[in-house]
């Protein structure tokens, strides 16, 4: 409708208010109908999904390859590839992608719950997709650690499956199985290629003040002795509904009126997204008490991860500074479940200065949104077209930075984009050098919170013991497993799903009166008044909720910083209150990583003059760009096309440990590297040395000119090319003198 139309109906409403108001009464009394007609359907579509064996919302075919029922330690857990859909080809040379769900109280198939998903992007990059997801109901006696170590089996079997690939399986781990796939990674190193959390909380403590309220949970509950009495009353299972309400007890607002207010207001367009998203939303599964109980006494409450305090049951430390694979971090600044700081805060944990990151020989790469929500990072389709896809169309690259900190940044490609060509899809990335510096500025560690949260974790500790020895024999003894079942179908998520299905005769005319509407829609026009008054009553509704979220979470933080900011409490549960010590203690260095990094450093040096035109190549590059800030995709694909055409026989793990140990050397002694250039050059033709030069030149200049430092070291990178070019060439005369005088000697010798 345009806008004189537009002006027409507003005038046509003025001049006779009573036929608009009928207008609408039997527009909104029609919405009603139909708004009650979709709850049907998601009541429906909720009792079908809980009779599925498998329940998911996967958009994609797939067959199965591995059941964690199978492992010695069994668990719920299972392995599927993604069967790819037509028309789309895969390279077996490309690295496989592995998508873990998370399972934090909804069924499993987020990562694949649209065509523009975590799978999606990776199926069309050419890449293998394996999804990995669980059954609604755990394995009796699971642990966090059983799921861990069949998640590495699962990667295990992959590797297996694809022995033509040129790296190790990139796996994509979303919300809560990113914590479990770094407990994985930190066990088993070497079975990892790229590592992508997406809205993964991994430092539980850390936020921003005044916002991220769910992290005060703990505290104003008294600690975990709640999550076991939850436990307890499931007779052994935790119901995933109390962790889905407190997803919706976030964002009231949305829960109580925006989401169901925008259906019934868009009733003709948005039932089919709107049951959609409820499959998933309403899909609830189960844990066992046990992996529950671990999850919030070592990480929610105790925070233990973050700082290498957990050790397996086998003796092994996990420590995310044993993670050899690049990890890239995506977060974003308006996800209230995983915000930034808690997404970034295990880095200003583990390490004191950025030395501390190349010590460790660790990739690290952060990339955030500006505001979309948690469950977006991994549903937005526009994320998944943007974020997703450059992430997957670039992982090799990803996979062969030097060690380091970096943010990725995500730029439009247009007109003006130099080299466009070399930028795969719509988008170009870049990583820009970043520090330790910057990411505690986005963290914004505090040690007076810390010691609040400190102070928590061990009042919990208190409580537990307290629940367990006064109360939990005398609830195990009451509780049932039929009581169990009733109580968890009359939860409050559970009932509103069930109240509203064809099994409620109630609702048996609904689906009749619909019909009829459908048939006799009246849908008014935007420029209704009764309409445009809809709509501030439901802004004004918005607004009040928002201001009440606003209060309570203010609230909220107030109470825990007044109850355990207490110096009275903190000394009674043994903080001390000494100006210089922290509330939670750096993990420190091991006197076996000192001498790792010591040898390597060793032998990082007796390889200073070893290798020929090509490691001199990339320690020229690397020589010049060292000043610059950022690099982007075109010049590693403009030399991926260059390896190609020049037939290099250089796989990709190869040339990942060529170009690492040469921004290695180049750390390590920068001078000595670049005074080694002759020796590694005297192997060479003059020819093919001199030749590089232009070669080096287009590489560093794909995205932009030289800037006048880096013309300043090219130039004394081409006078130390073209010296050792002469040099040859001088030795190469040498010779040829010398085996010409041989010859004349020999002839001499003959005659006489």
């Amino acid at each position: 409708m345009d806008d004189n139309t537009d002006r027409d109906t507003n005038s046509m409403a003025l001049a006779n208010p009573v036929q608009a108001a009928i207008d609408y009464s039997i527009d909104a009394w029609q919405r009603g109908v139909l708004y009650a007609d979709v709850m049907r359907q998601r009541g429906n579509q909720y009792q079908q999904h809980l009779r599925e064996e498998v329940p998911h919302v996967l958009n994609f075919d797939f067959e199965p390859v591995m059941s964690g029922r199978d492992l010695p330690r069994p668990v719920n857990y299972w392995l599927v590839r993604i069967l790819p859909p037509e028309g789309v080809a895969i390279d077996p040379v490309n690295r496989p992608f592995v998508i873990v769900d998370p399972r934090a109280g909804h069924g499993p198939g987020v990562g694949g719950f649209k065509a523009d998903s975590e799978v999606g992007v990776a199926l069309r990059a050419g890449h293998a997709a394996y999804f990995v997801g669980f059954l609604p109901d755990p394995v009796e006696g699971q642990t966090v650690e059983d799921v861990m170590n069949a998640e590495a089996a699962f990667i295990e079997r992959v590797i297996s499956l694809h022995p033509q690939s040129e790296g190790k399986p990139v796996v994509v781990a979303n919300c809560q199985a990113g914590w479990q796939i770094m407990m994985a990674a930190a066990k088993r190193p070497e079975l990892f290629g790229p590592i992508i959390l997406a809205g993964t909380p991994l430092s539980y403590w850390s936020g921003w003040r005044g916002k991220n309220a769910m992290r005060y949970a703990g505290g104003l509950f008294g600690g975990s002795w709640l999550t076991a009495l939850t436990g307890d009353l499931g007779a052994g299972r935790w119901d995933g509904a109390w962790l889905v309400q407190n997803f919706e007890n976030l964002n009231p607002t949305n829960t109580l009126w925006t989401k169901q207010y925008n259906l019934y207001a868009k009733i003709d367009t948005e039932p089919e997204r709107y049951l959609e998203f409820e499959q998933y939303w309403g899909g609830h599964v189960f844990l066992d008490a046990v992996e529950m109980q671990w999850l919030v006494d070592n990480l929610f409450v105790g925070n233990r991860l973050a700082t290498a305090e957990l050790v397996t049951s086998d003796g092994i430390r996990l420590d995310f500074r044993n993670i050899r694979s690049p990890i890239v971090v995506f977060a974003s600044n308006g996800d209230n479940i995983a915000p930034p700081p808690q997404a970034l805060g295990w880095i200003t944990d583990l390490y004191r200065h950025d030395k501390d990151v190349l010590a460790h020989d660790q990739t690290i790469v952060y990339a955030l949104h500006e505001s979309i929500g948690h469950l977006g990072i991994f549903v937005s389709g526009s994320v998944g077209r943007k974020e997703h896809r450059e992430f997957a169309d670039n992982i090799d690259l990803i996979d062969v930075l030097p060690p380091g900190l970096y943010q990725a940044e995500i730029h439009d490609r247009t007109e003006a984009t130099l080299n466009p060509e070399l930028a795969v899809g719509d988008h170009l990335l870049s990583f820009r050098k970043s520090s330790l510096a910057d990411v505690r500025d986005i963290v914004a560690p505090d040690s007076e919170s810390d010691r609040r949260f400190a102070t928590v974790a061990r009042v919990s500790d208190v409580n537990l013991g307290l629940y367990r020895t006064f109360v939990q024999p005398f609830v195990r003894a009451t509780v049932t497993p039929l009581w169990a079942q009733w109580t968890q179908r009359l939860h409050p998520l559970r009932i509103s799903y069930e109240m509203m299905s064809d099994d409620n005769p109630l609702s048996a005319r609904i689906a009749e009166a619909a019909a009829t509407v459908r048939e006799h829609r009246r849908p008014v026009p935007a420029g209704n008044p009764f309409l445009q008054m809809q709509e501030i009553v439901s802004q004004a509704i918005e607004t009040t909720l928002d201001s009440w979220r606003d209060l309570r979470d203010q609230g909220y933080e107030h109470t825990f910083e007044a109850i355990y900011g207490t110096p009275w409490l903190q000394a009674m549960v043994g903080l001390r209150a000494d100006p210089g010590r922290l509330p939670r203690q750096h993990p420190g260095e091991s006197p076996e990583h000192c001498i790792e990094v010591e040898c390597e450093m060793a032998r990082l040096r007796l390889r200073m003059l070893e290798g020929g035109l090509r490691e001199a190549v990339i320690r020229a590059v690397y020589f010049v760009a060292r000043t610059r800030g950022e690099l982007d995709e075109r010049a590693f694909n403009l030399g991926r096309r260059l390896r190609k055409a020049r037939g290099s026989g250089l796989g990709l793990a190869a040339f990942k440990r060529t170009l690492r140990e040469q921004s290695g050397l180049l750390a390590l002694d920068e001078a000595a590297s670049i005074a080694a250039l002759p020796t590694l050059l005297a192997g060479s033709h003059p020819a093919e040395i001199r030749a590089t030069l232009p070669i080096i030149e287009k590489l560093l200049t794909v995205s932009g000119p030289l800037t006048l430092s880096e013309r300043q070291r090219f130039d004394d990178i081409s006078e130390k090319f073209e010296d050792a070019a002469a040099a040859v060439e001088a030795a190469a005369a040498v010779e040829a003198a010398s085996a010409s005088d041989t010859v004349k000697s020999s002839a001499n010798e003959e005659v006489r």
